[in-house]
């Protein structure tokens, strides 16, 4: 498959900016559900998980520039400002806490019987996120484009849409510039201060 999406053309003179670089990574962020269960598989909790994804990332305190979400993972790109662990836990913790409590709101019981594990040292008795869930740093401005069309392309290699753009719940029409009105999810593209020449 090709690349199709490259470095947008920003605006300088942002104020905070993230350098993608061996001292300040980025981190390509993969969170698969509990045995890969198809939990994000309706618009309503993928909606959920994107609210999710923008909570962390305001709580957090870092930039997001990609992301996908699938029926039973999700793939992101952020910031590295944090340490690894701390980013992934703010992104698995609310995106935990929002999709159960959709579950249970929702009165779905079968759903929620799935995810239903030993309750934990806080007591919760439910486990969404497979504790496999990895963040990998990205050192170069190449690396970051790699993971920025892999993230896009996941729809389209699994037979979900011909374009990467038509997926609703990615941000690949954020990178296009074709931002729809309703947009789920927007990134913090304007942080990204490439070094490359364009």
């Amino acid at each position: 498959m090709s690349t199709i999406f490259s470095e947008p053309r920003l605006r300088l003179g942002a104020t905070a900016m993230a350098t993608i670089s061996k001292d300040t990574p980025c981190l390509f962020i993969t969170t698969v559900a509990r045995d890969r269960l198809p939990v994000f598989r309706t618009d309503a909790l993928k909606s959920v998980a994107c609210a999710a994804l923008d909570e962390a990332r305001h709580s957090g305190g870092f930039a997001l520039f990609a992301y996908v979400i699938m029926a039973e993972h999700l793939h992101a790109l952020a910031e590295g400002t944090l340490k690894a662990s701390e980013t992934l836990r703010y992104i698995n913790g609310i995106l935990s806490h929002r999709v159960i409590g959709y579950l249970k709101e929702g009165g779905f019981t079968v759903s929620l019987e799935k995810l239903r594990g030993a309750p934990k040292g806080r007591g919760h008795g439910y486990s969404l996120v497979d504790h496999h869930s990895n963040a990998l740093p990205v050192f170069s401005e190449s690396f970051f484009m790699q993971k920025v069309n892999y993230i896009h392309l996941n729809p389209v290699r699994a037979g979900l849409v011909e374009r990467a753009e038509d997926y609703r719940w990615s941000s690949a029409r954020c990178w296009l510039r074709r931002m729809a009105e309703d947009e789920p999810l927007r990134m913090d593209l304007e942080k990204i201060a490439w070094r490359r020449p364009g």
